[in-house]
């Protein structure tokens, strides 16, 4: 094994690195390993956090400028950075895709999607101010009353779910988070 580390994880650094597939002593899943040191690479979910953020009767969307599903409406989300907490990251989002300060009021849901190794964690919260405006990553952004929602332009089966899990509880500031509807895993419709 190599003196050298790795200096953001302080992971041993091997000649060869983890370019194996075997099942780890101790466990019951094939991981990628280096055979040279024995170091395990573990793969792991990804953590999207976002909020669904209104302002009066109002709901904040942003039209994607990136892929997947450019072009389509989205709440303010996406994935949490390392030393980043949930609410640090649902508010950094915000700012990021549409230059929105916003106010977190509870975690309005917590969904899997084992498709694509994510688990979102989606908040019910406020617009700051009613001050927005594209980010880099959106086309434009926009308030849009609960009848003016593009349903058909919405990137994800999870916004659908966060956008009618919000109106459940629009009016309550305490419930319990939702998770995904009943036999539903997000995979999008054949």
């Amino acid at each position: 094994m190599s003196d050298k580390t790795n200096q953001q994880t302080d992971f041993p650094i091997a000649d060869g690195g983890p370019r194996v597939r075997a099942v780890p002593d101790g466990d019951n899943l094939e991981r990628l390993m280096c055979p040279d040191c024995g170091f395990v690479n573990y793969e792991n979910p990804k953590i999207v956090v976002g909020t669904v953020a209104s302002w009066g009767d109002e709901i904040l969307l942003c039209r994607r400028n990136i892929a997947p599903r450019r072009g389509y409406w989205t709440i303010p989300a996406g994935y949490m950075e390392l030393n980043e907490t949930v609410e640090d990251g649902a508010r950094r989002e915000a700012m990021e895709e549409a230059n929105a300060a916003i106010d977190l009021q509870a975690v309005l849901a917590i969904y899997n999607i084992p498709r694509i190794s994510q688990v979102q964690i989606i908040y019910k919260g406020r617009l700051a101010t009613p001050d927005y405006s594209p980010g880099p990553e959106s086309q434009e952004v926009a308030l849009f009353a609960w009848d003016e929602i593009p349903w058909d332009d919405l990137a994800f089966p999870s916004v659908h779910w966060a956008l009618n899990h919000f109106r459940e509880v629009r009016a309550r500031d305490a419930f319990p988070p939702f998770s995904n509807p009943a036999g539903d895993d997000g995979s999008y419709p054949e």
